[in-house]
């Protein structure tokens, strides 16, 4: 996107933070703005993370300017929020290629800038590393400061508040700045919280409190008096009680848009020493009607006519495997009043809106808190409800040790409906869905399925559901092959696959030796026109676990080949399990995996990947050829 002087004339000259420091206090209102329409323009052309970052662009400009990045330190919690920040720190020109293949990351990512301090996708990381920086600061010994910034939602997580409660133990110098989007800061109740927070963090204030508190401090009765009255003064003024209790000196709420007093409070705090929180109040979608009036259908938006502000009209299209699921979940729940449904957050994600609004007594959105997700199902399955767990692939990972030790280990039956496995494309290595075959499988007790389409799916949530064990059913982002999904629900025998295509003994053999492709999920229309192509037999395994060994002892008397495909990581994955159940049954044959490298795979669309990485229908071909030559 080609930048316009004459509309952008102050961010032009803000590049980068240095930059944005050398102008005057008074230009920072009008960088913001210019900030605001620039992030419009470009994520309009783009496609992108949208509503968050319109309601960080004040706070970004005024962390920049006060801060002494990259040598001040800002972790930024997820990412989706840091769009402002991607531009005011040199990746201004390139924003127009964010999330797509060889362009901006969608996340902060330190290969891509030194000023992203940290790779940040999974949320609630952003206090802990950036105590873990600010104690390496503290024996460093050159002044330097650091800043975590959090989103009220990824307070939820357990995991933010290991980290408050140890960075209040340990009083070193960090500053934790809560960005609260979700509650509403009236004109007049802003302006007295700016105005209180100024005075909060200013020298008198302080200066009084910590000399007053050295006075009474060898006082007990009344050293603990002051000090009740002070939490009780500032429960009423303030809702930061909590952060006094962990340790913090929590200043705020103040509002988030309004950049001259975000520039003044953080002046004022980055002189003082210990743990700090600073509580902004901000709105998603900042600056666009209707992503303020709808901040989650603008959360993360295609490209669209921002002058009309309405997205472009979708052209009808398969549905999803998300809706697939959702649509189960709620016959599911038609038929069996022991069900319940659990997600971290996901609600509109995971499809389980119609669900939620249908049977709210058997839905339950834990929030950002993947482990207790885990647990609660346990719990509940232990006292005889069906308990099901919507969850990406990428955040089971967080709820892995509750898998094994509060699920697995008492052969509970809960489904977890896995959601975004395989390659989800544009958010790129942190949401890639590549290890939930490997992780599980070495789990014992668990059922893994591979749906190759939507009719599966929906089949295979059903045997997971009455299955009487810890199940798992993995589909991905998108939609499937546009296979019509019948209203009964029918079980799969457990472990069984189904062939798919015999090697036709009139046709000529392109690769002169046998082959028999092993397909594990939804690559499942690549490998037929690869089959196809060369004249190979084609199994639908179905199964990861129980895995079908008699059909693969079968393969490998009829076959001189066997290639395994899955949309997963190779190591440890489905074609692992292949290889040793050969083994297990001393069956000697070729085998080829095809999946997901030993590698972290960046952002790009899921078919760019598919290509790029040879599971595609002619990477399968190339790589059979290429083991005969």
């Amino acid at each position: 996107m080609s930048l316009n002087l004459n509309d952008y004339p102050n961010l032009i000259n803000a590049n980068l933070p240095s930059e944005l420091r050398q102008l005057p206090k008074s230009k920072l209102k009008s960088v913001a703005n210019e900030l605001r329409r620039y992030l419009l323009n470009s994520v309009s052309k783009s496609s992108g993370h949208f509503a968050s970052g319109l309601g960080t662009v004040e706070l970004t400009v005024a962390l920049h300017y006060v801060f002494n990045t990259p040598f001040d330190r800002v972790v930024w919690d997820v990412g989706h929020q840091a769009y402002p920040h991607k531009i005011l720190t040199g990746r201004r020109e390139r924003m127009t290629t964010i999330r797509q293949k060889g362009g901006l990351h969608p996340f902060p990512w330190p290969e891509e800038s030194e000023y992203d301090t940290f790779a940040v996708g999974h949320s609630s990381t952003s206090i802990s590393a950036a105590l873990g920086m600010a104690i390496a600061a503290e024996d460093e010994n050159k002044g330097r400061k650091v800043v975590a910034v959090i989103g009220d939602g990824a307070l939820t997580a357990g995991l933010a508040f290991e980290a408050l409660n140890h960075a209040g133990d340990l009083h070193k110098d960090l500053l934790v700045i809560l960005n609260d989007n979700e509650m509403s800061i009236s004109e007049n109740v802003g302006a007295l919280n700016s105005h209180l927070a100024r005075l909060l963090t200013g020298q008198f204030f302080n200066s009084i409190r910590d000399e007053g508190k050295k006075i009474l401090s060898n006082v007990p009765p009344i050293k603990e008096l002051a000090s009740k009255a002070e939490e009780h003064i500032k429960g009423m003024v303030i809702p930061g009680t909590i952060f006094e209790e962990l340790g913090f000196n929590y200043i705020g709420p103040i509002d988030g848009h309004d950049v001259d007093a975000l520039v003044t409070t953080l002046s004022n705090m980055r002189k003082l020493d210990g743990p700090k929180i600073l509580h902004v109040v901000t709105k998603k979608g900042k600056g666009y009607q209707q992503a303020e009036q709808d901040p989650i259908k603008w959360h993360a938006v295609p490209k669209f006519d921002h002058t009309t502000e309405k997205f472009p009209v979708a052209k009808p299209s398969k549905p999803n495997f998300s809706a697939i699921f959702g649509n189960w979940l709620c016959d599911m729940a038609s038929q069996d009043k022991n069900l319940v449904a659990i997600t971290p957050a996901m609600r509109e994600g995971s499809g389980m809106v119609k669900f939620s609004q249908t049977y709210p007594k058997q839905y339950f959105d834990v929030a950002i808190a993947e482990q207790h997700s885990v647990t609660l199902a346990a719990g509940l399955a232990r006292e005889g409800k069906n308990a099901v767990v919507a969850i990406y692939s990428t955040f089971l990972q967080r709820g892995y040790d509750q898998l094994i030790h509060d699920v697995a280990l008492q052969n509970l039956p809960v489904l977890f409906a896995i959601d975004r496995a395989g390659l989800v494309g544009a958010d790129g290595p942190t949401h890639q869905g590549a290890f939930d075959i490997p992780y599980l499988r070495c789990i014992p007790n668990m059922l893994i399925m591979t749906p190759s389409d939507e009719s599966e799916c929906r089949n295979m949530l059903y045997t997971g559901h009455k299955a009487q064990q810890p199940a798992s059913v993995r589909y991905p982002r998108g939609s499937g092959m546009g296979i019509d999904v019948a209203d009964v629900m029918e079980l799969i025998e457990i472990g069984k696959s189904k062939l798919i295509r015999k090697i036709d003994a009139g046709a000529s053999n392109k690769t002169i030796q046998k082959v028999a492709i092993l397909n594990f999920g939804t690559l499942l229309p690549e490998a037929v026109k690869a089959s196809e192509s060369l004249n190979t037999a084609l199994i639908d395994m179905r199964f990861v676990k129980p895995i079908d060994e008699e059909a693969i002892c079968q393969a490998s008397e009829e076959y001189d080949l066997l290639v395994t495909l899955e949309d997963g990581a190779i190591k440890g994955g489905a074609g692992s399990a292949v290889m040793e159940a050969l083994q297990h049954n001393k069956k000697l044959c070729h085998v080829l995996t095809l999946g997901l490298p030993d590698e972290f795979i960046m952002q790009g669309t899921q078919q760019e990947m598919y290509n790029e990485l040879g599971i595609d229908a002619d990477g399968i071909v190339a790589s059979i050829k290429s083991y005969f030559d």
